[in-house]
């Protein structure tokens, strides 16, 4: 099976190292391009993708409210946000406006095309260092503070609680298990739970709610 991809970058130049790097890959394939948001919202209404790879800071139209037109019409592409994160201050509201997770623009190809066939298949990106930087980066801003009163608090388990606080530091299934001495298998179990009982799109949402609520404290270091 192929994967399609739309690209969204206003640098032409990255979008060709992109296209080359993706088509040199017999499963992965380029359907089309944009040079900012509103471009690919407009292409992207009468094409199918299963990944959009996004920038955040563009002109015309940022990859924030591109994700969160796409997020409202429907579109069923994925989103992976692409982010050099030291200057990006867009990346938490990409993320909270339906994106499936970020990517550093440094990242090794092996990282990025992993996470393209992952997200693909229904996953999300959560790097495990960045993404707790990110988060601790901009928990304080965050209008109105946590949400500890969210009525969904009630509904999760304390062993559900902790395997939601492991999720937001980026950690993986098995290291999880690890953590928790519990089984892989009870671990995946409870991460359905919890995207059920919290109605989480995905593993990112997961993370955002955690942080949000207050259920997780972002490091300071």
């Amino acid at each position: 099976m192929t994967l399609s991809l739309f690209l969204v970058d206003d640098q032409r130049l990255v979008r060709a190292g992109l296209r080359m790097m993706i088509e040199s890959q017999d499963d992965l394939t380029v359907v089309g391009e944009a040079g900012d948001g509103r471009e690919a919202v407009t292409k992207l209404r009468g094409l199918t993708a299963d990944v959009v790879l996004m920038d955040v800071r563009m002109p015309v139209m940022d990859g924030v409210e591109a994700t969160r037109r796409l997020t409202r019409l429907g579109h069923p592409a994925r989103v992976l946000i692409l982010t050099t994160f030291d200057l990006d201050e867009y990346v938490f509201a990409a993320l909270r406006a339906g994106a499936a997770g970020f990517m550093l623009k440094d990242a090794r190809q092996e990282e990025l095309l992993a996470a393209v066939r992952g997200v693909a298949a229904g996953g999300s990106v959560v790097a495990p260092s960045a993404t707790r930087r990110l988060i601790a980066h901009f928990a304080d801003r965050l209008p109105g503070g946590p949400a500890a009163t969210d009525e969904r608090l009630a509904l999760i388990t304390p062993r559900e609680a902790e395997v939601l606080d492991a999720i937001a530091t980026g950690a993986t299934n098995t290291e999880i298990a690890a953590r928790l001495h519990l089984a892989e298998g009870t671990v995946k179990t409870h991460v359905g739970n919890l995207l059920a009982k919290l109605r989480c799109r995905d593993r990112v949402a997961l993370v955002l709610f955690a942080f949000e609520t207050g259920l997780a404290t972002p490091d300071r270091r």
